[in-house]
């Protein structure tokens, strides 16, 4: 090269690089933990497609049954799971679930007096026994059908929340649609006896780890004896129809139902440690064989199973990824997800996780951006992907970057 074009192009370089000689050069703090997201409570995760078990280990005289962990969404073992059946009170927990995500959503308020309607006072079977025209607060009707199943209390909420029960029930199917629960059919908010009503024991252990996972539920569920006050010198006596409540060793929740045609039914859930089960049962031919079959089911998880934490969101993953083109030779990277697996007590050996990542990625790159996973194996078969995201901006090498490049290298083979 001519020394007045070599000149000239020192100059070049020069006047580009008093353009950005006040700019920083973008910097990443490797010592500063992931971001965390503020977000709301999550739901209950979805239920698993399949049961670690291929038969019950254990005797089930009923129609249907099922174990699930609540957190992991992982099935134990099953019966007759998707075939649909009626289950008499059980639907109820559809009517506790959305009145309990009203109150959350503001469209209600636990200190709210309603008046009860002659449609409510109404109802048969199961009852707290309320009067045309006397009004109570949603807690005491909430705390009825918990405790006591009312029927009457039922009603009383469903026109409270969406003006009547048809309505109610139109939104217990939608609801029912956006929780995956593919067999089942609402006709009523009781769950007393009505032609096209029925669900199955994946659908209702589907809408009991929705409610089961609401911490407002529990403030009324672990109640054994209780009474409503009518106001008028009545009294009713409410005795929780969950008699696992007392029975059983770490359940604090549950919903019973029982007719000719659904037989004796309870999805009851229980709680030791970390791990929350629940136990679905239906049709069993006594209330007593529900109460027992619940406790059996449960029993053998908890004896047999432990919930084993994989992964937590934000973990850094050691080392940088190489970026491209960029402002940095490297981008920290961190995990996106958390994963909790239910596993058989002992088995922790047979799970292994392994990176799935590109040697290298183009600039620009973006804080939060999935440049990868890792991988979570049971003996060595993919049960899951957890998602890898950079954890810092880096932008794309510009033409003054590469400039300044050639400057320092220029200079560098000057001296």
């Amino acid at each position: 090269m001519k020394p007045r074009r070599r000149i000239a192009l020192l100059m070049l370089v020069v006047w580009l690089l008093s353009g950005i000689s006040s700019m920083a050069e973008p910097v990443i703090d490797f010592s500063t933990p992931a971001p965390e997201e503020q977000s709301a409570p999550s739901a209950a995760p979805k239920i698993s497609e399949a049961p670690l078990l291929t038969n019950p280990p254990i005797s089930l005289d009923c129609g249907a049954a099922l174990l699930v962990e609540i957190q992991s969404g992982q099935i134990l073992f099953e019966q007759n799971a998707d075939t649909p059946r009626s289950v008499a009170s059980i639907t109820k927990i559809m009517t506790i679930l959305l009145t309990l995500e009203a109150i959350h959503s503001g469209r209600i308020d636990l200190e709210d007096e309603i008046t009860v309607s002659p449609q409510a006072a109404g109802m048969g079977g199961s009852q707290v026994l309320l009067d045309i025209g006397e009004t109570q607060n949603i807690s005491v009707l909430l705390k009825s059908v918990i405790v006591g199943s009312a029927n009457d209390a039922a009603v009383a909420l469903a026109e409270t929340i969406y003006g009547s029960e048809e309505l109610f029930v139109q939104r217990m199917n939608e609801r029912a649609a956006e929780l995956g629960m593919e067999n089942t059919v609402f006709v009523n908010c009781t769950g007393l006896p009505a032609e096209g009503q029925h669900t199955t024991a994946r659908d209702v252990a589907i809408m009991a780890m929705a409610m089961f996972s609401d911490s407002l539920y529990y403030e009324y569920s672990g109640i054994w004896l209780d009474e409503v006050d009518h106001h008028d010198g009545r009294v009713t006596q409410l005795t929780n129809t969950n008699k696992l409540i007392r029975l059983y060793d770490g359940c604090d929740g549950g919903k019973t139902g029982s007719t000719d045609e659904a037989g004796y039914c309870i999805a009851a859930t229980a709680k030791r440690g970390d791990m929350r089960l629940i136990a679905v049962v239906l049709g069993a031919p006594t209330g007593t064989q529900r109460f027992d079959l619940a406790a059996d089911m449960l029993d053998y998880g908890f004896a047999n199973y432990r919930l084993y934490p994989v992964a937590q969101r934000g973990v850094k993953i050691r080392g940088e990824l190489p970026v491209v083109g960029g402002s940095a030779e490297g981008v920290p990277l961190a995990l996106d997800g958390d994963l909790t697996l239910l596993i058989e007590k002992g088995g922790e050996e047979s799970i292994a996780l392994t990176p799935d990542l590109p040697e290298s990625i183009e600039a620009p790159v973006s804080a939060g951006q999935q440049v990868g996973s890792v991988n979570v194996l049971e003996d060595g078969r993919v049960i899951a992907r957890i998602p890898v995201v950079a954890i810092a901006d880096v932008s794309a090498q510009g033409l003054r970057n590469a400039l300044r490049r050639i400057w320092e290298n220029w200079l560098a083979t000057r001296h």
